[in-house]
């Protein structure tokens, strides 16, 4: 089968850690990879943002990159895109009109590549299935005035659900979520994300720590709603761990970053700064090292749609305490595999924290647990092997339809 990936800002050969680098990348980079490994061909369409970049990148075998003329060919925040969107799509639709590759299917990842999608895809008959990763509704719920999302957003959002012949959701509060939003709940599979359990994993090297001190290991973009200042303000509830918050620009970096100077800023104030270390953008082929090195992992953001760092710390043996929001809700075992926690509730977090690192049992109990739960309910073969039957059904769909046009032609 012939597969399109649309991601129009989040190209699974970026860098991870900038600031719309994260989740995305690597669903992309990685749901592309084990369909591959099935025997599919991928091509991830994703906008061009450097002239140095060439019309097209092998990433793997089966695996095809092809940056897109856009916009300019120069980094923009992904909420500038929208206006770039209607010539993203027009280009697919003429590059599918020449190009003896056409998809059997396509598949889009965000809202503005959904809309490049259905602009593409539909007048030639190739069926359109769509993974939003993040919806506008709940961000404007917890953002509020802070939304920096183009107003059209809800808006588009409702339409693509409604037009496409598939939403893939990652987890349950998204189902509802959509069809709170009037999109059909029968156009609505759920599909979580992965992890790849033979990269994470309990066996390997380990960072280096120092000895005899608890670490709380935290990981993500450095934006405010991953909740790293709630996790510092914690630390007083704690006493004696260290947190160690991985993410954001290179190391060097961190002193021009407002975010790091301002999470820099929390822990003076609670008196912690020598408990706290940001440690910047890590390599991945590093993380599992980090993940490893953690007596306990923290996931606290206010809100996630998903969520792959539990599901890699999970995959490590470590325990997470998490936030009860989004797909962590899904994937955290509350007192199974890790503790929830409910978002903005310092004083939960701290205790909870506390009360973990006491328990070396109780520690052993909920890795074990963990590692379980992420090698038999989350790899990426698996939501490959989902994806399969999903994109085979949209596809008969589609070809019923052709044939019936064409007799009634």
């Amino acid at each position: 089968m012939r597969i399109a990936m649309i991601s129009e800002h989040a190209s699974p050969l970026a860098a991870l850690g900038g600031e719309d680098a994260g989740g995305q990348n690597t669903h992309v980079a990685e749901l592309s990879t084990a369909l591959a490994d099935l025997g599919h061909e991928v091509r991830v369409y994703t906008r061009r943002d450097a002239t140095s970049l060439p019309p097209a990148a092998v990433m793997r075998d089966g695996v095809t990159v092809v940056h897109v003329p856009a916009g300019p060919a120069r980094a923009l925040p992904k909420d500038a895109l929208l206006p770039y969107m209607g010539d993203f799509g027009r280009w697919l639709g003429a590059q599918w009109d020449r190009d003896p590759w056409v998809p059997d299917v396509v598949h889009a990842h965000f809202w503005m590549s959904g809309l490049a999608a259905i602009t593409a895809a539909p007048d030639r008959g190739i069926p359109v299935v769509q993974t939003y990763h993040a919806l506008g509704t709940v961000k404007r719920r917890h953002q509020g005035g802070a939304d920096t999302s183009p107003p059209q957003r809800i808006g588009f959002e409702r339409r693509i659900g409604r037009t496409v012949d598939r939403v893939v959701a990652q987890c349950q509060e998204e189902i509802a979520e959509l069809v709170r939003m009037g999109v059909p709940r029968r156009r609505i599979v759920l599909i979580p994300s992965g992890v790849d359990g033979t990269r994470f994993s309990p066996d390997g090297p380990v960072a280096p720590r120092p000895a005899g001190v608890p670490r709380i290991l935290s990981v993500g973009r450095l934006v405010e709603r991953k909740g790293f200042a709630e996790l510092i303000r914690t630390l007083p509830l704690v006493p004696g761990a260290e947190c160690v918050v991985v993410g954001g620009p290179p190391a060097a970096d961190l002193g021009s970053d407002p975010e790091a100077r301002r999470l820099s800023r929390v822990a003076a104030e609670a008196g912690v700064a020598g408990r706290v270390h940001l440690a910047g953008q890590v390599p991945p082929a590093l993380m599992p090292e980090w993940y490893r090195s953690a007596d306990v992992v923290a996931a606290v953001p206010w809100y996630e749609p998903f969520g792959l760092t539990p599901l890699e710390a999970m995959a490590c043996g470590r325990p997470v305490v998490a936030t009860a929001v989004g797909g962590l809700v899904d994937t955290v075992v509350d007192r199974v595999t890790g503790d929830l926690v409910p978002p903005h509730d310092p004083r939960a977090l701290g205790t909870t924290l506390r009360r973990l690192l006491d328990d070396d049992l109780r520690r052993l109990a909920y890795g074990a647990a963990a590692l379980d739960r992420a090698r038999r309910c989350y790899s990426w073969q698996r939501a490959a092997g989902q994806l399969e039957v999903v994109y085979a059904a949209v596809g008969a769909t589609a070809g019923q339809r052709r044939t019936s046009e064409a007799v009634a032609g």
